[in-house]
C-alpha cells in the first residue's frame, strides 16, 4: 500500500482537482461539485502587488528551459502594458516574507527585464502536492512542455507525493492511461529523449518507437526521412535482424506489457500476460493461501 502523502491534510479530505484548469485557483470560475476547486468557496481573491524581489521559480516548476523568442514578445508586451494577468504565488514554506511563483514565471522574468519593480499577484496557501500539479496543469495547458518533461513532471509527482498513476490523473485532470503511456516514454534511449526535447520528434513518434528493436537508430531514419507517426509504427513492428546466432528473441508488446503492469498495480499481485498475435495467457502469482483466497473473492465479486 502506497505510503500516505505529505501535506495532504485529513485522510478522509477529497482529493485536491486541478483538471479544469487554474481557474478554482484564481477564483474565476466555480467547478462543478464533482470536481471541487481548491480552495473553499467564496469571493475571487484580490489581486495585490509584490516586490519582484520577494518572488522566486517553483522548485516544482517541470519546464526545464523558457524560449528565449517568446520572452522577448512577452518582455514588450509587458514595457507597453504593464502585466496584465496577476502570477500565482504561494508563501515561502521557510522564508518568512518570500513567495514561490507557482504560474507566470516568464511574466515575472519579463518584468525584470523591462524593468518593473512590483507584479500583481494572487497569493494562495498551497500545499506541496497542489502546488507541483499547479505547476504542470499550468504548463499543460499553454502547451509549454515537451513530452519528455511532461513525464518527469508526473513521475516526479508521483514519487514525491507516493500516488499512483489514477491518483496523479485525477490530480492534474488526464486519464490514468495517458499518465502511464507518458512516464513510459523516460524508457527510451537518452538520445531519443533528447531528440523529443528539441522538437525533432513527437510524442507519437516517441510511443511508436517503445516498440522498435532498435529505438535509436529508428529514430535517425524517422528525423532524416521525415516519417509520419504511421510509417514509424509499422517500422517498429518489423523483424529484429537475425545475426549468425540465431533470431533475436521476440519483442514484447509495449501495449500487453504496460495492461500486465496496471493489472499487477491493481491487483497488488504479479501479473504476466503473453500472446502471440492470436492467443494468449495471463498469469498471476500469489506467495500464500491468503492472497490466493483474496484473488478467488475479488473475481467472484466481478463476476
Amino acid at each position: 500500500m502506497s505510503a500516505p502523502p505529505k501535506d495532504s491534510g485529513p485522510k478522509d479530505a477529497p482529493p485536491k482537482r486541478l483538471g479544469r484548469g487554474l481557474s478554482a485557483l484564481f477564483g474565476e470560475a466555480a467547478a462543478p461539485p464533482s470536481e471541487a476547486p481548491v480552495a473553499a468557496p467564496g469571493p475571487a481573491p484580490a489581486t495585490q502587488s509584490l516586490s519582484i524581489a520577494a518572488l522566486e521559480p517553483s522548485p516544482f516548476q517541470p519546464r526545464a528551459g523558457i524560449d528565449r523568442e517568446k520572452l522577448d514578445d512577452l518582455i514588450a508586451s509587458i514595457a507597453a502594458n504593464g502585466v496584465l494577468q496577476p502570477l500565482l504565488v504561494r508563501p515561502h514554506p521557510t522564508a518568512p516574507g518570500r513567495y514561490q511563483i507557482i504560474a507566470g514565471e516568464r511574466r515575472w522574468r519579463a518584468a525584470q527585464a523591462v524593468p518593473l519593480h512590483e507584479v500583481p499577484v494572487l497569493v494562495r496557501d498551497l500545499d506541496d502536492r497542489t502546488a507541483a500539479a499547479a505547476a504542470l496543469v499550468e504548463n499543460l495547458q499553454r502547451s509549454d512542455l515537451n513530452a519528455i518533461e511532461e513525464a518527469e513532471g508526473y513521475r516526479r509527482l508521483g514519487e514525491t507525493e507516493a500516488l499512483d498513476n489514477a491518483e496523479i490523473g485525477r490530480l492534474v485532470g488526464r486519464s490514468r492511461s495517458h499518465i502511464a503511456n507518458t512516464i513510459r516514454l523516460l524508457n527510451l534511449p537518452i538520445v531519443v529523449q533528447v531528440h523529443l526535447r528539441e522538437g525533432k520528434l513527437t510524442a507519437g513518434h516517441a510511443r511508436a518507437l517503445l516498440s522498435a528493436h532498435d529505438p535509436g537508430m529508428l529514430a535517425d531514419r524517422v528525423i532524416m526521412e521525415g516519417l509520419s507517426v504511421r510509417q514509424t509504427e509499422a517500422l517498429a513492428q518489423q523483424p529484429a535482424p537475425t545475426t549468425k546466432f540465431g533470431k533475436s528473441p521476440p519483442r514484447k508488446d509495449p501495449n500487453v506489457e504496460a495492461l500486465a503492469r496496471d493489472l499487477t498495480e491493481q491487483l497488488g499481485l504479479k501479473v504476466a500476460i503473453r500472446f502471440d498475435g492470436k492467443r494468449g495467457e495471463v498469469r498471476i502469482a500469489y506467495k500464500d493461501l491468503e492472497q490466493l483466497d483474496g484473488l478467488i473473492a475479488l473475481l467472484n465479486k466481478v463476476g
